[in-house]
């Protein structure tokens, strides 16, 4: 076995409250591409800045433009979980891991199994109506065109995804926060730590062991116990932390 890998199994093995913080690199094993990889989405050419585009402000003002967008590059609906939302799932069935917060909007650790998911920036798979509240699946938003509305009252069904200039919830924000502070392991994973205020919350941390596990170095690094740069879903693979 590699020795950062049995590294991570004596932390995991030694700990009874892990918290796992992910971002994009934990989905792209699923085929979600990393927005600020190479070939993700802020590298290629549209008529605005996607940063525009998903932003409160063109959601107001270029609605149609919005949805044919978000319809087109926010929806992964043939997604399925990888080794690392499943491996972190199990070890929350364990009693081990008490929650994970991610930055991710793709509802993949929930489909893994996993119950006590903090979701910073929200869910493509939930949107309400506007005007009545009324829940819609993704599905309604995939098979809509133009701006999607409500059968019931007319109003615009959106989804329940923070857009840049929107804050985040507080309630999410709370229980994200309280969960870290209780840790004694904190595994960061798949995100660069770059998305504020998201990255903002590993400094409640006070647990023993920090570890990060990403592709490029992040500003947690220096602080971290241990640190691997390889992929989430290799490396929380069954068969990789399952060997003697």
């Amino acid at each position: 076995m590699d020795e950062t890998i049995r590294r991570l199994k004596e932390l995991t093995d030694s700990s009874d409250n892990i918290v796992f913080f992910g971002g994009a690199g934990v989905s792209t094993e699923s085929g979600i591409p990393d927005f600020r990889s190479v070939d993700g989405l802020y590298h290629q050419k549209f008529k605005y800045p996607p940063e525009t585009m998903l932003s409160h402000t063109f959601y107001e003002t270029h609605t149609e433009e919005f949805y044919d967008f978000y319809r087109a590059k926010m929806l992964a609906l043939d997604a399925q979980p990888n080794a690392a939302h499943r491996k972190l799932a199990e070890w929350e069935q364990q009693g081990k891991l008490k929650a994970v917060i991610t930055q991710n909007i793709d509802g993949l650790h929930q489909a893994a199994g996993s119950k006590t998911v903090y979701e910073l920036h929200g869910s493509t798979l939930r949107n309400y109506c506007v005007k009545c509240g009324t829940f819609y699946d993704v599905d309604f938003i995939a098979n809509s065109t133009g701006v999607p509305r409500c059968p019931k009252c007319g109003g615009i069904v959106k989804p329940d995804v923070v857009l840049y200039e929107e804050g985040l919830d507080e309630e999410v924000l709370s229980g994200a926060v309280s969960a870290i502070r209780k840790a004694d392991t904190l595994i960061i994973g798949g995100t660069s730590l770059v998305v504020y205020p998201a990255a903002g919350l590993i400094r409640y941390f006070r647990g023993r062991h920090l570890v990060v596990i990403n592709m490029q170095p992040t500003g947690a690094d220096a602080q971290a116990d241990l640190c691997i740069a390889k992929p989430i879903g290799q490396v929380l693979s069954e068969d990789v932390l399952l060997e003697d």
